[in-house]
């Protein structure tokens, strides 16, 4: 990774292809209409049904990968976006390439995914009073890079802030489907403040393998969700930001959630829980610093003494992880960190395996910490956080 410039800056899941996926992988190798077919758009609809938000298909984008999307929607509202510190690493670079300020907000020592709505509401005054012009706030209610569920009352607070301000919220809900604990609360901005919010997902979270990007967008019911839907449909066909019909029948097929899909993401969801919490332990054993995840495939760690080791920053930490392991480890400066802070995300999903061999046998197994290739990982990840540690 070093003197390269990541382009995939997700959390890997380290799932093998689903079967159903390929099975549905069919059809012409042509585009699909601009915004996305009526049957993805129908299946879309379905899903978001199913999750309390009732939604019209016309009232939906679909779009081959969240990045292309997000860049049509911060096109179609204009004025600067407000993110969560720490954030997700893809998302400032799509404002800016629009040329867009970025304003970031401290979250709460509690969890990530939204800010202190206190310092949202200080941050976008000051911004204001200084002539820039926030619009947008970027909320991840399941939090990349933390792992984390943002609390209902923090959450509440948050779009109340906005509200009061006049941003919109664009509501990042990839991992929403990935709680390790189903009865972990999680709530969405759009059942908070459902004229403003637009609700933004990624397949690749949970429904799609990363390798066919699939992204939907929720836009509210009201005149001005009607006009930003147009344009962000615009956007995307003017960018040529359209799925190919392979892609979006099996979307399509994955978005009803049939038996097969759910069973699949059920044992993803106990396999990301399970590596997950092997994961926290193994750094927090070695002396790191790290909130429980709570969702997805990911963590985030902080060494916090720098008497105990010689790295200076979050990407010479970043270099070090990276090379130690094998596999790429982000520091903390990509998601809006403080470089001099030794942060790190530490993706679970390469610890499933290498190959799609090994990555089912893990999602198969009944205890994957059994699993020798994954107990093995484990081990040389807290062996790779002890070096540091230990001093």
């Amino acid at each position: 990774m070093q003197g390269t410039t990541p382009y995939d800056l997700r959390p890997d899941p380290g799932l093998p292809v689903p079967a159903y996926w390929t099975a549905h992988l069919v059809g012409g190798g042509g585009p699909e209409p601009a915004g996305g077919s009526p049957a993805v758009r129908q299946a879309a609809a379905g899903y978001w049904g199913r999750r309390g938000l009732w939604t019209d298909p016309g009232r939906i984008v679909a779009a081959p990968g969240a990045e292309p999307l997000l860049l049509a929607i911060l096109a179609a509202t204009g004025g600067g976006l407000v993110l969560a510190r720490p954030s997700a690493a893809w998302q400032a670079p799509v404002a800016r390439l629009l040329g867009r300020e970025v304003f970031a907000v401290p979250t709460p020592a509690e969890g990530g995914g939204a800010p202190d709505p206190f310092a949202l509401l200080e941050t976008v005054r000051r911004a204001r009073t200084e002539g820039a012009d926030p619009r947008v706030l970027l909320l991840s209610p399941a939090d990349d890079p933390t792992g984390t569920v943002t609390s209902p009352e923090l959450l509440h607070e948050s779009c109340e802030a906005a509200a009061e301000a006049g941003l919109i919220v664009v509501s990042d809900e990839t991992y929403s489907d990935t709680r390790h604990d189903p009865g972990t609360v999680l709530l969405s901005p759009a059942e908070m403040l459902p004229e403003r919010t637009i609700v933004l997902t990624d397949l690749g979270g949970s429904l799609a393998p990363t390798c066919c990007p699939v992204a939907l967008a929720r836009f509210p019911d009201s005149d001005e969700g009607t006009g930003l839907r147009e344009r962000v449909a615009r956007g995307c066909a003017e960018m040529r930001a359209v799925l190919l019909a392979p892609v979006a029948s099996a979307a399509s097929y994955a978005l009803t959630e049939p038996d097969d899909v759910r069973a699949h993401t059920a044992a993803a969801n106990r396999l990301h829980a399970a590596v997950g919490a092997g994961a926290y332990r193994a750094v927090t054993g070695a002396g790191a610093l790290c909130r429980p995840p709570q969702a997805g495939f990911q963590l985030y760690a902080e060494l916090t003494s720098h008497d105990t080791h010689d790295l200076p920053d979050a990407p010479a930490l970043e270099r070090h992880l990276s090379l130690r392991l094998g596999r790429r480890v982000l520091g903390g400066h990509r998601f809006g960190d403080d470089p001099a802070a030794l942060r790190v995300r530490i993706d679970t999903g390469p610890l499933h395996g290498g190959t799609d061999q090994e990555r089912r046998g893990a999602l198969d197994a009944i205890d994957p910490l059994e699993v020798p290739h994954v107990s093995q990982a484990l081990t040389e990840l807290e062996a790779a956080f002890t070096e540091l540690t230990a001093g």
